[in-house]
């Protein structure tokens, strides 16, 4: 993999070498006498189509080092502040920081990113406390919740039966996840969420949200529709809400620990 970057930066530097000496540009690829694709302005293979952005991906995560995000990412913690985080009156949030993790701390309330975002690519890393105590929904719970309003549990998922739309990875009281990928307690867990957040008309739903969620790399959510924002022990309803919404991580008194959380919001796909 070494030498296959090393021969790709050879190339670079001898193409933008030429460039500079006056070299000429290659021809440009793609066609311009293929059928245009279904409600789009672009033909097949078009040429002029716009390329995409180009971004350095990240690094994988370990149980001792959490990976680097990608580069176009917004990181919302760190592993040393919670700059980007407050209450739900937006005062400072109090969670415990150290040794590059967050750690709930009971009693201080749920926490919420400052900024807010619609749809986006959102990627979790939390570890629950060992050796486990308790079971069911009392041991390690806590949860990711999109748009403040939408559960994905957290929750100790390993060698722990509870029911099955509370356990990990499920959208609480809607859909338990397509399998149980859980780690053991004492190593660090991953989400990769995309949410698709819902609209709303005149108060009413206009378009459905979405979810997909990934923990530790297996899919246990697929594109699936929600049916309103969570709720215990009932059914949800909707409530219109903006677009625009934060992320919010629940305080359920476990010392559940959180590291690596960063967000890539989704730009409607114009191309």
């Amino acid at each position: 993999m070494r030498n296959a970057w090393l021969s790709f930066a050879v190339a670079l530097a001898v193409g933008v070498a030429q460039l500079a000496a006056g070299a000429e540009e290659p021809a440009p690829t793609g066609y311009t006498d293929t059928p245009l694709l279904p409600g789009s302005r672009w033909r097949v293979h078009d040429g002029d189509r716009p390329h995409p952005q180009v971004v350095a991906p990240g690094t994988f995560s370990s149980d001792e080092q959490p990976g680097k995000p990608p580069s176009d990412a917004i990181v919302l913690f760190d592993g040393k502040t919670l700059d980007a985080w407050q209450t739900e009156k937006g005062g400072p949030a109090r969670w415990k920081v150290e040794n590059g993790y967050m750690e709930v701390l009971a009693g201080s309330g749920d926490i919420f990113t400052k900024k807010k975002f619609s749809d986006y690519q959102l990627h979790v890393e939390f570890r629950e406390p060992a050796p486990a105590a308790g079971h069911s929904q009392e041991r390690g719970n806590s949860g990711v919740f999109l748009a403040g309003l939408y559960e994905v549990q957290v929750l100790d998922g390993y060698d722990n039966i509870t029911y099955a739309d509370g356990q990990v990875s499920a959208l609480y009281g809607q859909a338990p996840p397509l399998v149980n990928a859980a780690r053991p307690p004492g190593h660090w867990q991953t989400y990769d969420i995309i949410f698709t957040t819902p609209r709303f008309t005149g108060g009413k739903l206009s378009k459905p949200g979405y979810v997909t969620v990934l923990l530790n790399g297996v899919l246990t959510q697929n594109h699936k529709e929600l049916l309103g924002p969570t709720v215990h022990h009932a059914l949800p309803t909707w409530v219109a809400h903006d677009p625009d919404m934060p992320v919010k991580l629940q305080d359920h008194s476990m010392p559940v620990r959180f590291r690596n959380i960063w967000i890539r919001p989704l730009p409607q796909n114009t191309n």
